[in-house]
């Protein structure tokens, strides 16, 4: 029968629980650890709102914590369909849901198992993964504490089997039966053939990936160092000269480890070949880009720039920012004076229309906008970001918080406050 291993880390536990046989297995084993209570144990429920019954899953899950005396919190997300499909929008929605309720140091335990693991490596290996063939390690950093999979070495059938013995009751997902997602069609068509000829296909997929992960680990020192040898003091630039004087070999790692830290989507071998291709030979003013699940690396002047899309702002909007609170942008951004503090009049904010001018600190004649933003180095898609500030009489103050008049500068000296623009991720 299943056990737990001690939960390594001090931090208070709570369980991801969805409801399905597996988290329903792992719950009731961390119930019943009396250590696991003490230390604090919850469970975690993330509806997404996906299926007309998630409501009623979530109560059912609600019950379940109360008949075991564990606490239960359920959250309610927006799952965003991207180009990487449902299934990984909702688990990014799910993660964001952890991270932010967690405590500081808890470890939020997932009820992954050797199947799971198996699958994974399937599914990277059909996607050209590299170093993703690790696939999912039993603890890793995540949030302000830790993501622990306790059960990644026991098979899912061995749950099955705890389950039936201890007459637990658990939620079918009607969704986990449809082989129209990639990883329900290798659990249902592909696993169950191969391991037919081989029993042990489960194990030997798992056993693999912990090999290549201890080969990841060993090699993840000499990214690192590799990484800060090319990178901006902006961590979300890379020097396009630096990359190009590396190795194919290192250059691949280094942008695939460049990736993972900003927290964006792994990059296939396909996609890395495509950036040698594209965007590392584009002239310097192209302002090439490569897009791929919900993210973009963008290639400007001399950097790769990689992130999430950021929309213009809409060019239609307009508001008036008195100072005295944060004024909340369309995209998401924040404008601020810190301290707050009232402009002497309100101030006018819009989007870039073009042909703006405006009159530096030192200087007795205006500059184009766009000249000056050039010479700033801000690049073109975050240009259009920013919000344009003007007096009472028409003057141009201010363009976000990176090109400011004398006049709104010397405004700013005399009352000692800051102009902020706080992005959304921000």
């Amino acid at each position: 029968m299943p056990t737990l291993p001690h939960a390594p880390h001090d931090g208070p536990v709570a369980i991801a629980f969805s409801g399905g046989l597996d988290s329903t297995v792992l719950l009731h084993l961390a119930a019943a650890d009396p250590a696991l209570r003490a230390r604090g144990l919850r469970a975690l429920h993330v509806d997404h709102g996906l299926h007309p019954d998630s409501a009623h899953w979530a109560e059912a899950c609600g019950d379940a914590c109360a008949a075991l005396g564990v606490a239960f919190e359920s959250m309610r997300v927006a799952v965003q369909p991207r180009g990487d499909g449902l299934e990984a929008a909702a688990r990014d929605a799910r993660r964001a849901a952890f991270a932010r309720c967690q405590r500081d140091g808890e470890l939020i335990a997932l009820a992954h198992h050797r199947d799971d693991q198996a699958e994974t490596v399937l599914l990277r290996l059909l996607r050209g993964s590299g170093d993703g063939l690790g696939a999912m390690r039993p603890l890793r950093a995540f949030g302000c504490g830790w993501l622990w999979r306790p059960l990644l070495a026991l098979p899912r059938s061995l749950l099955h089997d705890y389950a039936v013995q201890h007459g637990l009751r658990w939620i079918e997902d009607p969704s986990n039966a449809s082989q129209h997602h990639d990883r329900n069609f290798l659990r249902h068509q592909v696993m169950p053939m191969l391991q037919q000829r081989w029993p042990q296909a489960d194990a030997s997929f798992a056993r693999s990936a912990g090999l290549l992960a201890v080969q990841q680990d060993l090699l993840g020192a000499e990214d690192a160092k590799r990484l800060a040898q090319v990178q901006g003091v902006d961590p979300a630039t890379l020097s396009v000269p630096a990359l190009l004087a590396l190795p194919e070999a290192w250059r691949h790692r280094v942008l695939r480890r460049w990736v993972a830290d900003l927290g964006l989507p792994m990059l296939s071998s396909q996609a890395l070949d495509t950036l040698d291709a594209e965007l590392l030979p584009a002239r310097a003013n192209a302002c090439a880009e490569f897009a791929w699940s919900g993210a973009v690396i963008r290639r400007w002047r001399d950097l790769l720039h990689a992130g999430r899309p950021l929309p213009p702002l809409p060019a239609e909007f307009h508001a008036t920012w008195d100072g005295t609170q944060a004024l909340a942008l369309p995209g998401g951004d924040l404008l601020q004076l810190s301290p707050a503090r009232a402009f002497d009049a309100p101030l006018a904010v819009r989007a870039r229309h073009g042909g703006e001018r405006l009159v530096l600190p030192g200087r007795a004649h205006s500059s184009e906008l766009k000249h000056v933003l050039q010479e700033l180095g801000v690049p073109p898609w975050l240009r259009a970001r920013l919000p344009l500030l003007f007096a009472a009489d028409g003057e141009l103050l201010a363009a976000g918080d990176v090109a400011v008049s004398g006049r709104l500068r010397d405004w700013l000296g005399a009352h000692g406050v800051r102009l902020e623009l706080r992005p959304a991720d921000g």
